[in-house]
């Protein structure tokens, strides 16, 4: 019986934020709440989730989670799948680029007395980059061209 009301808690969480009712989302974490991002050097206590969250709410607009897979083990609820939105605010200085982004995600919510207390969270950074024109990585036909022109400079420097 708890197992299927921390999943619901937690899948209620995402439903929130895809429905822009962030003061919603908000209320299911505890006052004591900790997130793991990938990509963060120390965890984020609530306040500093709730900024780091707002920045990519305001960023994404029409804001999905797809869920492939949920998996509840105690007090842990597992999700993975993927997230889709179009960006239409600016994103860590990027101005819009009006562009539908789709990125995979895997979570880990461990919840307590009915709050979510903990959070352990992965995205594709790189892939969302990339599909913002931020990162450009060469397909398999140019990457032959850019190590020759990297091998040649390297020689010329070699020989000076």
């Amino acid at each position: 019986m708890m197992v299927e009301q921390n999943k619901a808690l937690v899948l209620q969480f995402y439903k929130a934020f895809d429905d822009r009712k962030i003061e919603q989302a908000l209320a299911l974490l505890a006052p004591n709440f900790v997130a793991h991002l990938a990509g963060m050097p120390e965890p984020l206590d609530g306040q500093a989730f709730k900024q780091f969250g707002m920045s990519f709410f305001l960023a994404f607009s029409q804001g999905e989670h797809v869920f492939d897979e949920v998996v509840i083990s105690g007090d842990r609820v597992v999700t993975c799948g993927t997230f889709t939105a179009i960006h239409l605010g600016e994103f860590q200085g990027l101005p819009p680029t009006g562009k539908q982004i789709s990125l995979s995600i895997m979570h880990i919510d461990r919840v307590e007395d009915g709050k979510i207390v903990e959070h352990w969270g992965q995205g594709d950074a790189l892939g969302l980059m990339q599909q913002l024109g931020i990162v450009f990585l060469p397909g398999p036909k140019l990457l032959p061209f850019i190590l020759r022109g990297a091998a040649s400079k390297l020689f010329r420097k070699a020989g000076t």
